[in-house]
């Protein structure tokens, strides 16, 4: 006897006697008992595919009389027409030839008309001379995995589809913006009596709307004005930045066109339109052209309001930056200070104006360094005196080869006087 609160010791010899009867109790189950009640299915087949022997698991399956079965039908009664092509081609074979064959998935028929996803496993029973005398075939029923299958493969079709429905969407959208980005640009540029012009705009991404802007239009008989910028940020704000600064620029060029002055009126309208919750600037260089025909040189008046320096390809070979210190970031301060350069292009030089997506592109093979200043000098060093186009075109051959080291918009403007007299020297209409 145990002592109270003590649990019985299962090794006692009275535990044991209890326990074995419990085990002799569900080992009484016979075994055709076991065969006829199975979770799976158990045929037994003669050589031909007759069938000799079924278990009730498997009669249940297809809703049939074993009277009906029994000696009556082959195992490929029981499939479906595909089924029974691949039994002939592929399961009978391999069974022949290797004696067993596992894990096969096949439909079976039932009375009523309905199918049963199952997996087959059968083995051949050989004599003790090694002649084969019947096959013995279990069947698993594979409607749940079937089912789970059936659900992944919906899974998989619904991603997929959602999938390609990004991508068309994303398209319209990368279409969309292409042409909102295009609208923010001029459509061509103006052309000025004895020079030459070329331009280039580089997106870093399709999928957003870059804040870089250039243009080149007349402001009277003898005088071009140009400008170009980058607005802070990205997507559809610096869009609307971008389409405020360049229709200000145009209309201050029109009320009084010197750099300064050009400015001045659009760092106010910034600053007044952008002052209060969401502030917004941008850098820019705005400049005049004056074209003189009877000595073929070009005076260029400038102003920078925090962008970078011009660079100047002179013919001789030389390059070199066009400095404007002084120059604050356009619509940060109510009053900003700004202060004008001027040069004079001669035949075969080109003054090139670009944004900073080019100097702080990530260079190395880590992406950490920044292209910077000096390194641009120097490539534009190497392209003075050529002409606006192929100093355009080299540039961009110098922007493919960042590859993905360009994280920024770029937009490049060159303009230029021939080194020969090929320009002729008509006016542009206003």
């Amino acid at each position: 006897m145990c002592r109270t609160g003590q649990q019985p010791d299962p090794h006692e010899p009275d535990n044991e006697k209890a326990s074995d009867a419990v085990f002799a109790a569900l080992l009484e189950d016979s075994a055709e008992e076991l065969y006829e009640s199975a979770p799976c299915g158990y045929l037994s087949t003669l050589m031909d595919g007759t069938i000799a022997k079924i278990n009730t698991t498997l009669l249940n399956w297809l809703g049939m009389e074993r009277d009906a079965v029994v000696g009556r039908i082959r195992f490929t009664d029981l499939l479906t027409v595909g089924g029974k092509l691949y039994h002939e081609t592929h399961f009978a074979p391999l069974l022949r030839m290797q004696g067993e064959i596992n894990g096969i998935a096949l439909e079976i028929k039932q009375a009523d008309g309905g199918r049963i996803p199952v997996l087959i496993s059968s083995v051949v029973k050989r004599g003790s001379t090694g002649e084969p005398l019947l096959i013995r075939t279990t069947v698993f029923d594979a409607r749940d995995r079937r089912a789970y299958e059936d659900e992944l493969l919906r899974a998989r079709k619904a991603a997929e589809e959602a999938r390609r429905q990004a991508e068309a969407d994303r398209a319209r959208l990368q279409d969309a913006l292409a042409v909102l980005q295009q609208s923010l640009l001029p459509a061509t540029l103006t052309a000025v009596p004895g020079m030459e012009a070329a331009v280039h705009y580089r997106a870093a991404s399709p999928d957003r709307l870059g804040g870089d802007f250039y243009d080149l239009f007349p402001i009277d008989g003898g005088r071009f004005a140009f400008f170009l910028g980058d607005v802070c940020g990205k997507g559809p704000e610096a869009a609307a930045v971008t389409s405020l600064t360049r229709y200000t620029l145009r209309a201050a060029a029109l009320h009084d066109p010197e750099p300064v002055s050009a400015l001045t009126t659009l760092n106010r309208v910034l600053h007044e339109r952008y002052t209060s919750g969401d502030p917004r600037y941008c850098t820019v260089i705005y400049g005049i052209l004056e074209p003189d025909p009877a000595t073929g040189q070009v005076t260029v008046r400038i102003a920078s309001g925090g962008h970078p320096p011009a660079l100047l390809l002179r013919a001789d070979g030389k390059a070199d930056y066009l400095p404007t210190p002084g120059g604050l970031l356009v619509g940060v301060l109510p009053n900003a200070t700004f202060v004008t350069a001027a040069t004079v292009l001669a035949r075969g030089d080109t003054l090139l104006l670009y944004t900073d997506g080019l100097t702080e592109a990530r260079t190395g093979e880590d992406r950490a360094d920044l292209f910077g200043d000096e390194a641009l000098l120097g490539f534009a060093a190497g392209h003075a005196g050529e002409s606006p186009q192929a100093v355009v075109q080299a540039v961009t051959g110098l922007l493919d080869g960042f590859g993905d080291g360009l994280d920024d918009d770029t937009a490049l403007l060159a303009l230029g006087v021939p080194a020969s007299a090929s320009v002729p020297w008509t006016e542009a209409s206003a």
